[in-house]
């Protein structure tokens, strides 16, 4: 029987965060067996570890090759389960540097003891940054239900990759924010048709501090509670449109409208364009 152990990732407190599914020991597993696992389950995403591929680099006994799984399907990227996989890792063999061979590219993570428990840090794949068809943008609204003059034009809509694609829109008050009760079937239709894994709603309640919000319809959820990937996506794009200088550290809080509050750091150096997302990580149970 194969071990699924649970971990909640960008909290201290099992209930907060995001909870994945991790297998460290995933080398029997075919596709098929690996999705089934994963919609038992029924968190957005579990993580499966396996032998690292050839020329990976990093210490012996602490690369990996890692693969996500939504309920519905293959994701290329998950940031929570990567946080969940280095802490559950980290437990068993101790904390320092780790390397993840991922769909989406080499992913390196950093994790340390701090007073209130282990801490991950990813290291995003090269990120970038393009516009958004105006069709589809009132397409996406028109599933929200949001009017476009809710949104902050200081937010602009652009889509966003660093790992995997999300449409950022900023959200011209917490309280629309807040307001999300959207049409599953519609947004999800034009996500896959878009190549979307999440929508990333954004308000900005401080220079360097954003609540966010994930609809996940394409993972067979209505919203994910604390999303790494979108997070590193949202650094990329917060720095390329100037909302943030080239050296920054960014908080996001997200799931505090399901019940679930998380916190997640976003990193950004100057002269690396990569992201490096960060949060706290315990196991559930």
């Amino acid at each position: 029987m194969t071990d699924v152990l649970r971990y909640t990732a960008f909290s201290e407190d099992p209930a907060g965060g995001n909870p994945a599914g991790v297998v460290l020991d995933a080398g029997g597993l075919d596709d098929s067996r690996m999705l089934e696992i994963a919609a038992g389950l029924g968190y957005s995403e579990t993580a499966f570890l396996t032998a690292p591929p050839e020329g990976l680099g990093g210490e012996p006994g602490r690369a990996f090759t890692l693969r996500f799984f939504s309920p519905k399907a293959e994701v290329s990227f998950c940031g929570h389960a990567t946080v969940a996989t280095a802490v559950a890792l980290a437990e068993r063999i101790g904390p320092g540097e780790l390397v993840f061979a991922t769909p989406a590219g080499t992913v390196p993570v950093s994790v340390t003891v701090t007073d209130t428990g282990l801490r991950a840090v990813l290291t995003s794949v090269e990120p970038h940054v393009e516009d958004v068809h105006p069709a589809d943008l009132a397409e996406a609204l028109a599933a929200l239900d949001w009017p476009a003059a809710d949104l902050d034009p200081a937010v602009p809509p652009r889509i966003a990759y660093a790992g995997n694609r999300h449409l950022v829109l900023g959200a011209g008050t917490r309280a629309r924010l807040a307001d999300l009760a959207y049409d599953f079937p519609r947004l999800e239709a034009l996500m896959r048709r878009l190549d979307l894994t999440t929508v990333q709603l954004v308000h900005r309640a401080g220079p360097a501090l954003f609540d966010v919000r994930d609809p996940f319809p394409v993972g067979g959820v209505v919203e994910d509670p604390a999303t790494g990937a979108a997070a590193a996506a949202f650094g990329a794009y917060a720095r390329e449109l100037g909302l943030v200088p080239a050296d920054a550290v960014l908080t996001l809080r997200q799931g505090e409208d399901m019940g679930r509050p998380g916190v997640l750091t976003v990193e950004l150096r100057a002269g690396d364009a990569r992201v490096r997302v960060g949060g706290s990580g315990v196991r559930i149970g």
